[in-house]
């Protein structure tokens, strides 16, 4: 299987766990947009509305006929579905790669199960050789930036990228994370830190990779069971 055959393999496994009529959020990324379009093939009209987590994953969803709906309108949500960029065993990730982190993480810590979806590569013994993004003020760009070298890492600037808060984002590459926890909380603690992307304070609840031998999951041994729903 290709890459893209993993992730549309993944992307639709996650469909079955999308109750009807309920507010769904979605994230966004290449994998995401799989699922977007399988959502809306296979659910359509079932699906009361979404929040989304970027102005491009608003605009698919909208041109497929699934509502979007502000996440203070909607409340808690029951599930959210996403990509990652990495994922290690304990579901914790690194998210950003689209520039979307700060509303995914929003959303995310609004629903009660996240479920990631990603293919097979995604998975790794420890984070960080994906660059960790970090959303920051521009204004405080280069204090953040002296304070990531402090922390071992080597930040570079997103050239040309600004999120859809107006912002910037430094990558930081050569980084080996093996308390993903400590070192969210050090990075969100930096003035001028909008958002960091890590996701080891709010980890995905169920990992569903796509592989060549089919479909694996992984349960985060604190979260509730999921299941596929019968629709």
């Amino acid at each position: 299987m290709t890459p893209e055959d993993k992730k549309r393999a993944a992307a639709e496994a996650a469909v079955d766990y999308v109750k009807v009529d309920t507010v769904i959020g979605v994230g966004t990324g290449s994998t995401v947009n799989h699922f977007i379009d399988l959502l809306a093939a296979k659910m359509g009209d079932r699906i009361s509305a979404a929040v989304s987590s970027s102005e491009a994953s608003s605009a698919r969803l909208l041109a497929l006929g699934i509502p979007v709906v502000d996440l203070n309108e909607a409340g808690q949500l029951d599930l959210y579905v996403d990509g990652a960029d990495e994922s290690n065993e304990r579901l914790e990730l690194i998210k950003g790669g689209g520039g979307a982190l700060t509303r995914e993480k929003i959303v995310a810590a609004a629903s009660r199960e996240f479920i990631c979806i990603a293919d097979d590569s995604k998975l790794v013994a420890t984070l960080g050789e994906f660059p960790l993004p970090v959303e920051v003020i521009p204004m405080a760009r280069e204090l953040v930036a002296n304070e990531l070298r402090a922390i071992g890492g080597t930040p570079r600037l997103r050239a040309d990228f600004i999120t859809d808060n107006g912002n910037q984002i430094l990558d930081v590459h050569g980084l080996q994370i093996d308390d993903a926890l400590a070192l969210e909380t050090r990075i969100n603690q930096l003035a001028g830190v909008v958002c960091v992307g890590l996701f080891a304070h709010r980890p995905a609840d169920l990992l569903i990779l796509g592989s060549d031998d089919g479909i694996k999951t992984l349960q985060r041994q604190a979260a509730p069971q999921l299941h596929p729903t019968t629709q």
